[in-house]
């Protein structure tokens, strides 16, 4: 079992930036590949990020390449995710999950998710 705890969420206006952190507790957070996924009102859950346990291999969705960068670091057991040049789209609560393996967008499956955390852009 692994547990899950996202924060830095909160309010920013267009064009600001967070910093979304995952900290996990449990079995060996290092074996794991990382992904962050974010799901917007009346919209279906997607992926957004993957990292893989070495933190060797990243990836995107094209709604965020360029902007969000996704890290990890293992003597932490924490897994983060630096948004960049927010835009009002990106509106959503943003989900840490433990990867079954190194994936991309809806080749991903997900063993464990945290409880989200609310990122809300302005314009």
């Amino acid at each position: 079992q692994v547990q899950l705890v996202e924060s830095g969420g909160g309010l920013v206006q267009a064009g600001g930036s967070l910093r979304l952190s995952c900290a996990a507790s449990g079995r060996t957070f290092s074996s794991y590949a990382m992904g962050w996924f974010r799901q917007a009102p009346g919209k279906e859950r997607e992926f957004v990020a993957a990292v893989s346990w070495t933190g060797g291999s990243r990836n995107y969705a094209d709604s965020v390449k360029g902007r969000f960068t996704i890290s990890r670091d293992n003597a932490k057991n924490t897994v983060y995710l630096q948004m960049n040049s927010l835009k009002p789209e990106d509106t959503a609560v943003y989900y840490c999950a433990v990867l079954r393996n190194y994936c991309s967008g809806s080749g991903c499956y997900v063993n464990y998710w945290g409880q989200g955390t609310q990122v809300t852009v302005s314009s």
